[in-house]
């Protein structure tokens, strides 16, 4: 093997504890495949994620590591330059703590080490400056747990797994840190903003269900995942009957395309439609949770924590957008 190739072997990191479900990730993810029946996965917590790749000098949508509850470990191949975001949990490397939502230098042999996540949240996200090396597949580099492909060869993280790492865009070397008072605040009790509809009252619930849906504080179902966050069972009134041709339940309707963060009346139960989710179905959307808002969405702690939906309108949303560019703008960070 020549110098060079053992250069570009050695740029890489080795998984020596995947967690629960470790996977490669990168924002936005598979944008326009919707009609071949691909939600375009990528991060479910976007602002963490592109976080994460600012603070190591990467471009905010590459390819890095999303970790749900975190017990994560590996093993640095190469020097480089790291970050981690998202909820409060033991960081360290060679046993020694490193904070977090702050860019950390790295040598050649250097162990990292995520703890579980104690408190509110549930997903970290780890960057290495360069991003992480994978195939593009349908114009993403993202994992798509159900269709096995993306990422790491379609699947989530295993033991003793070896993860390329590219050349760095920029000076990896700069320390920058996101200031305190703009790191997001997690919670076991969330209010997360939506828009009505597409099929909201008059027609499909009733002026007293939507403000039932608005009043109520919606338990996550311990089966919430990438795919859904469920809640727990509810039966409204609904403004129609079922029986026909779409199917028995009010909430059924004819075949239709489903948005991203739509909130699905499968019936009884509601659920938030995630990354992974089908893109197509029979059953009534009756809000879609603003884009900005769609990192809160990630950070769900399956069974235990609850949400209320505050409604706002498209400017609201304009509004909620604009500052996410802010908090996503590198100027803001503290460079050490």
């Amino acid at each position: 093997m020549t110098a060079r190739a053992e250069d570009a072997a050695t740029q890489a990191l080795e998984v020596v504890e995947p967690g629960l479900q470790t996977t490669v990730q990168d924002h936005p993810g598979r944008l326009g495949r919707q009609s071949l029946g691909f939600f375009p996965s990528g991060p479910v917590d976007h602002l963490a994620f592109r976080l994460a790749n600012i603070l190591v000098g990467n471009r905010p949508g590459a390819a890095a590591l999303e970790i749900p509850l975190g017990r994560f470990q590996a093993s640095l191949l190469c020097a480089g330059t790291i970050a981690v975001c998202g909820p409060e949990a033991d960081v360290s490397l060679n046993g020694e703590p490193i904070p977090m939502w702050e860019s950390v230098p790295v040598r050649a042999g250097d162990q990292l080490g995520c703890g579980v996540i104690r408190g509110a949240g549930y997903r970290l996200y780890l960057a290495v400056a360069g991003g992480i090396v994978v195939p593009a597949v349908f114009g993403s580099k993202s994992t798509f747990l159900v269709a096995g492909i993306g990422g790491h060869d379609g699947r989530a993280l295993e033991r003793a797994d070896i993860l390329r790492i590219g050349a760095p865009d920029g000076d990896p070397r700069r320390r920058r840190r996101v200031p305190a008072s703009l790191r997001p605040v997690y919670s076991d009790s969330w209010e997360i903003e939506v828009l009505r509809g597409p099929h909201a009252d008059p027609d499909f619930l009733t002026a007293e269900d939507f403000a039932e849906f608005l009043g109520t504080a919606w338990r996550c179902d311990l089966s919430s995942d990438r795919v859904a966050v469920r809640f727990n069972p509810h039966r409204f009134r609904w403004a129609r009957d079922g029986g026909d041709i779409a199917g028995g339940h009010p909430s059924n309707i004819l075949d239709g395309s489903y948005p991203l963060g739509g909130i699905l009346a499968y019936g009884d139960v509601l659920t938030i439609l995630g990354p992974d989710s089908h893109t197509s179905g029979g059953f009534a959307v009756i809000a879609t949770v603003a884009s900005a808002s769609l990192w809160k969405v990630g950070q769900l702690r399956p069974g235990r924590d609850a949400v209320t939906f505050r409604e706002v309108d498209l400017e609201q949303a304009a509004a909620l957008d604009a500052h996410t560019r802010r908090l996503l703008d590198s100027r803001t960070l503290e460079v050490r």
